[in-house]
């Protein structure tokens, strides 16, 4: 099973810049989008000419957030929504239930705006953290994917040093993501790549795409179960979708 997810920064900016033919030359199961930033009805339905399925979870308001997944086997069930007011009228989780395993798209709030949104994204990680332990009880074999806004320790960011009182490299957050991983999940790009350091996302500013100056916030996490499935994991950099690349992971279920 191979799998795709990208922060696309805005999905119709990203078609322009050639994604529909990046996901037909690579012929993913499933393509998890995040930061969609439009309705499905604002997007031209590119999908089906390759035999998929869209389910769209947009913002109400409008130009913001939203996540999306394509896929060809259609789900038993498909839940909008993490089950709070608050982040479910900006569109940030899509959980589809398989007989064998689940899938759960999210987009977790950035905090660079202020003290405001840093504090809704720990209630965020706080809510996560609760509702992923409740939905592992059911789907032992659960994928989560998505744009996470934090990057773990100083090998998954160009600038620790500089960056250590930033939102997204916070000591609260890098403490949270490694008290989510000790509970039993897997970030399969570090489960496969130990020493790599890489990135998916890179500022627009000061040519920091070129000179390779990004931090690591995207991530595809398995339970425990699956951690031996894992396959392959990879970051493409060679086009420019977005700020952030894609993410491609291959699981043997």
């Amino acid at each position: 099973m191979k799998l795709i997810s990208l922060n696309c920064n805005g999905i119709r900016s990203s078609l322009e810049k050639g994604l529909a033919e990046y996901i037909r030359e690579n012929e993913p199961d499933f393509v998890c989008f995040q930061e969609t930033k439009a309705t499905m009805d604002q997007v031209s339905p590119f999908w089906e000419e390759s035999g998929y399925t869209a389910v769209f979870h947009s913002a109400e308001k409008k130009g913001y957030s939203g996540v999306a997944i394509l896929y060809k086997k259609p789900p038993q069930r498909t839940t909008l929504g993490i089950g709070d007011p608050l982040f479910d009228r900006e569109g940030r989780s899509i959980f589809l239930e398989y007989p064998d395993f689940a899938l759960w798209n999210l987009y977790f709030p950035s905090g660079t705006t202020g003290d405001v949104r840093q504090a809704a994204k720990m209630k965020f990680l706080d809510l996560f953290l609760k509702e992923s332990e409740k939905r592992r009880k059911k789907h032992p074999n659960l994928i989560v994917c998505g744009d996470v806004n934090i990057a773990h320790t100083p090998q998954d960011i160009h600038d620790p040093k500089g960056n250590a009182k930033s939102s997204g490299f916070l000591p609260e957050e890098r403490e949270w993501l490694s008290g989510f991983l000790e509970k039993g999940w897997v970030d399969t790009f570090r489960y496969l790549h130990p020493e790599k350091q890489e990135y998916s996302w890179w500022t627009f500013r000061a040519g920091a795409r070129a000179k390779n100056k990004g931090w690591r916030i995207d991530y595809f996490f398995v339970t425990e179960a699956l951690r031996k499935n894992v396959k392959a994991h990879s970051i493409y950099r060679d086009k420019p979708f977005s700020d952030h690349a894609p993410l491609l992971l291959e699981l043997k279920l």
